[in-house]
């Protein structure tokens, strides 16, 4: 016979938050959109969850940034609330580039500046 308890409501609660708090502590990637910054939760190949009580239900172009170095260019779309998180899907995810694509392949033994 296996016995479950059931802890009181506040209790519930008072842990739940403190897992919310924990996981953005250990977690530095943010979305940003526009000039708002939010703190993800939890993240993964197809989307990524925040906080259900601070975070906007997102729709459209944003950036993910791990602290101050942009990781993504996205588009998202909010699909669920589930256990006090707001659950994003990616439409669309591409990383962030540091330089500008070239159209020409690179010479590996090319000098990196002439002097004239």
């Amino acid at each position: 016979m296996q016995v479950v308890y059931e802890l009181p409501e506040d209790i519930r609660r008072g842990l739940e938050r403190a897992r919310k708090r924990d996981l953005g502590r250990k977690n530095r990637l943010r979305v940003r959109m526009g000039e708002q910054e939010f703190r993800i939760l939890r993240f993964w190949d197809g989307g990524f969850a925040m906080d259900a009580e601070s975070a906007p239900p997102l729709r459209g172009f944003v950036d993910i940034y791990d602290g101050a170095r942009q990781l993504y260019q996205c588009l998202v779309v909010c699909s669920a609330v589930e256990h006090g998180e707001r659950i994003y899907e990616f439409k669309w995810q591409t990383p962030a580039l540091t330089e500008a694509p070239v159209d020409f392949a690179r010479d590996p033994d090319a000098p990196v500046a002439l002097l004239g």
